[in-house]
């Protein structure tokens, strides 16, 4: 579950109730199997999600991440769309609400 984890990305942006949930996915998938946008091997797409406009992405190799991470713009472009969509990529992280909580409650 860990090395999953570590595999994984969150995804935010994602156009809501456009298209079907199905195809959305496949358009996700595309992207980021896109060496243009520094993808490769999807294993799974979570989508949706409970928060709108979220999907979660697992690459089949870890590196595959950090270049995803490293790219600066990522736009969802597919000619079902009828227009790009900048997303926000960010690091999956199993703890992210208590993250948050610390991130709040401790001074800068």
């Amino acid at each position: 579950q860990a090395a999953q984890s570590a595999r994984r990305v969150v995804i935010t942006g994602v156009p809501d109730g456009l298209l079907p949930d199905d195809v959305m996915t496949d358009i996700l998938i595309i992207h980021f199997q896109m060496s243009k946008n520094n993808g490769g091997d999807v294993e799974e797409v979570t989508y949706p999600t409970k928060k709108k406009g979220v999907a979660y992405v697992t690459f089949e190799d870890q590196e595959v991440v950090e270049r995803v991470l490293r790219k600066d713009e990522h736009r969802l472009e597919d000619k079902r769309l009828s227009r790009y969509y900048p997303l926000k990529v960010t690091r999956y992280c199993e703890n992210v609400s208590s993250f948050l909580i610390n991130l709040v409650l401790l001074p800068l």
